[in-house]
């Protein structure tokens, strides 16, 4: 399979630099041959194998077929392709690149946008005319054609007050007046930033690859932070008034009870190193589930050092999001699926390597080696099923 164009090059014959600046939840950009030659790495058999098993996310959306227009149904699913309507239907299945190496590969090419942003790669099938209607997403999503033709219509401006179809399954725009008409081949890609109506229409049997990416809205992350953040603070401390006086209306609160509370909350938020920990642990946390791959049995320290010195290398689970935040006291946080492992100073220089670094092995963790909190600690990532060794050859 071939792979776009690292970042330090052209995207589609546009710089990496011009494709931020320019449109990068900005406005959308069609790319012709983004992948030359691009062959879908999964076939729709494959796809619907997928959806079968009980832990992947699937939907299947019937436009016509099912028991009323537009119906929705949630995986797992039993039916295959011999049980479904010819046309006007889709599925959809969520992060194949958890259970697909060659798609998980794809995720490398857009390195160019922060690893903690991208949320998975959805992989969609539709026959003739199938399609789930004109519809916004408010996250950014490139839409990288893997089989067959599809049609794509857009708005070019973001839709502010979305009005849906009422008593449908899905959310389907009321009012649709594209302002582009596209048909997509395989290896063309089309960018969309957040909240830009658009509608897919299979032209034959047709394979999309959805790469989306996180975008949480500000009430989940104040809902997020302000849990983490009472789970941090003594639950013996309360509310207490020793200064009280007698006041002559008792159903006032009163402005220095209101200074109290307010001092509560604002003590909360005035910690950075909590928000820092909180946010990487957030961010790289899993929406759908634990997909962490643990060994069968739990590996010991000096067996992975032992590993380590015979050449082999280790890798990322696909599906666990990673990130890092170098502190300014050296020390530097690495977060993977919700954890948070510390690395002191000495060792800092690895969480970039673990976190995104282009392999992992005894030549780029070499200076790390000697150092039991190092082992340690991947050594916990290991048996927590967030990195593994590859697989021998």
């Amino acid at each position: 399979m071939r792979t776009l164009p690292k970042p330090d090059t052209l995207l589609g014959g546009l710089s990496i630099e011009a494709f931020l600046e320019h449109y990068w939840q900005k406005k959308p950009l069609l790319i012709r041959s983004a992948i030359p030659g691009f062959s879908s790495p999964v076939s729709p058999e494959q796809l619907m194998q997928l959806s079968h098993e009980e832990d992947i996310e699937a939907r299947l959306v019937l436009e016509k077929g099912g028991d009323y227009p537009w119906q929705l149904l949630y995986g797992p699913f039993e039916e295959d392709f011999h049980d479904m309507p010819e046309s006007h239907w889709s599925i959809l299945v969520q992060e194949v690149n958890r259970y697909v190496p060659e798609v998980n590969e794809l995720l490398e090419s857009f390195k160019f946008i922060p690893s903690w942003r991208i949320d998975d790669i959805m992989v969609s099938y539709a026959p003739k005319d199938g399609g789930v209607g004109a519809h916004i997403d408010n996250y950014d999503v490139f839409l990288l054609q893997g089989m067959g033709h599809r049609r794509w219509q857009i708005m070019n401006n973001p839709v502010v007050d979305a009005v849906i179809l009422p008593d449908l399954d899905v959310s389907i725009l009321q009012k649709f007046r594209p302002d582009e008409d596209w048909v997509l081949s395989p290896g063309d890609m089309l960018y969309l930033p957040p909240r830009i109506a658009h509608k897919g229409i299979a032209q034959d049997d047709c394979m999309t690859y959805s790469i989306g990416f996180r975008a949480p809205s500000h009430s989940e992350i104040l809902s997020s932070f302000l849990g983490y953040a009472s789970e941090q603070i003594n639950p013996d401390k309360r509310y207490n008034d020793p200064d009280l006086v007698f006041q002559p209306r008792p159903g006032e609160i009163q402005p220095d009870v209101l200074q109290k509370i307010r001092a509560i909350i604002r003590e909360a938020v005035k910690d950075d190193t909590l928000i820092d920990s909180w946010f990487g642990s957030f961010i790289t946390e899993s929406q759908r589930g634990y997909p962490q791959m643990p060994p069968d049995l739990p590996l010991k320290t000096d067996k992975i050092l032992a590993q380590l010195k015979e050449g082999r290398s280790m890798t990322r689970v696909p599906g666990v999001s990673y990130a890092f935040i170098e502190e300014p006291s050296g020390d530097a946080h690495l977060f993977a699926n919700g954890y948070d492992f510390l690395f002191p100073a000495p060792i800092a220089k690895a969480a970039p390597i673990l976190c995104d670094g282009p392999y992992i092995n005894k030549l780029n963790l070499s200076s790390f080696m000697d150092s039991q909190t190092f082992l340690n600690t991947l050594t916990e990532m290991i048996n927590e099923g967030l990195l593994a060794f590859e697989e021998a050859v």
